[in-house]
């Protein structure tokens, strides 16, 4: 008897422990996902976009609440995740370079601690750069030779068009920068317009409104932002593999890779807005077995069929990265070094206005 009731109990706890496993980490749990943007915005959309897949593929198949907090630029979202925030990562800031700018250019107001976050998942944000016919140019290679000054169009230049502006100063080129734009639509209105004659766009906006207008012959595409290889940002990007890199742009038109003080300022702040653009930050305590959590559901919503077809129509099929290689990137852009964060303060103070 009391090796029947031995064997029973041993038994009934190995049941329990195999129905915990399969409950995963997140059983009963609900994650808050926190966008520091309204609802009508790219990562608000986004993060909904992800939201059922998330719910899906997470061990344990927990609710997710998408819950914007707008304000300050995405600072105000960002400063109450810091505040609020629970360890065991189900608080999610999930945002794009417009909160990690300010971070690491330690601008007034800053009170989150980016750097310290865990990195749970990242989703590439590509933009591509084009330019008017109107220049004479035909591709990236005789950029340099516009038949007229070159204008750009953006919102502000420490925000998600400080990249675009970087590769200007990578490349080495004249461009003239017409900046308090109130979105990138209205910046592509005014370069239909002619207005303006050299843009960068997102991805959606890219597939959808760009390329039919390359085309039509009504825009020359150039080089996208890249996409990460060994840890450079020197790869093709895979939704649009016909045009070569920024990096790939300067080897070509100097005979060398890219290196010093703009390209290192340049990779660090595209490496946010673009390969890892779209970013689910956690709690700086956040316990591993909660990233090994998002870890596995990301390579489970990779192979989803599903989400391979949708993600084809939203983002040209990106798909979404975890894990060290991931975190590690990330925090490198985050934390670049005094010499780089000073150039970056004195470009944007001296030559665009910015006030720190």
């Amino acid at each position: 008897m009391r090796k029947l009731l031995t064997t029973t109990v041993t038994a009934l706890m190995g049941l329990a422990a195999t129905a915990q496993a399969q409950d995963g980490y997140f059983a009963g749990k609900t994650i808050d996902v926190i966008v520091p943007f309204g609802t009508g915005g790219a990562t608000f959309v986004s993060a909904k976009f992800l939201e059922p897949y998330f719910e899906k593929h997470l061990p344990g198949n927990p609710q997710i609440n998408v819950i914007d907090r707008p304000g300050g630029g995405s600072i105000l979202g960002a400063n109450w995740f810091e505040e609020n925030a629970r360890a065991d990562g189900t608080t999610v800031l999930f945002t794009t370079s417009s909160t990690a700018n300010p971070f690491v250019l330690g601008q007034e107001g800053v009170e989150y601690r980016l750097s310290e976050y865990r990195v749970a998942y990242s989703h590439p944000f590509s933009s591509v750069a084009y330019v008017a016919p109107s220049t004479g140019v035909t591709g990236a290679d005789d950029i340099r030779e516009s038949s007229e000054p070159l204008l750009y169009g953006g919102i502000a230049a420490a925000a998600s068009d400080l990249p675009a502006l970087l590769s200007f100063e990578v490349l080495g080129l004249d461009v003239r920068s017409v900046l308090g734009f109130n979105g990138r639509g209205p910046v592509r209105l005014a370069f239909e317009q002619g207005e303006v004659n050299i843009d960068y766009q997102f991805t959606p906006v890219w597939l959808t409104q760009v390329v039919p207008s390359v085309e039509e012959g009504r825009a020359v595409p150039l080089w996208t932002g890249g996409a990460m290889e060994n840890g450079v940002l020197s790869a093709r990007d895979p939704i649009a593999p016909d045009l070569p890199s920024v990096y790939e742009v300067y080897e070509r038109m100097n005979g060398e890779a890219p290196s010093g003080i703009e390209w290192d300022a340049f990779q660090g702040i595209a490496s946010v807005t673009y390969a890892y653009g779209l970013t689910g930050y956690l709690h700086p305590d956040a316990p591993q077995e909660a990233l090994d959590a998002y870890a596995e559901a990301v390579a489970a919503i990779n192979a989803d069929p599903e989400f391979q077809a949708e993600s084809q129509e939203v983002t040209g099929g990106a798909r979404l990265s975890a894990g060290p290689d991931t975190e590690a990137a990330v925090k490198a852009a985050l934390s670049p070094s005094d010499e780089v964060r000073a150039y970056l303060r004195n470009l944007l103070s001296e030559k665009y206005g910015v006030n720190f």
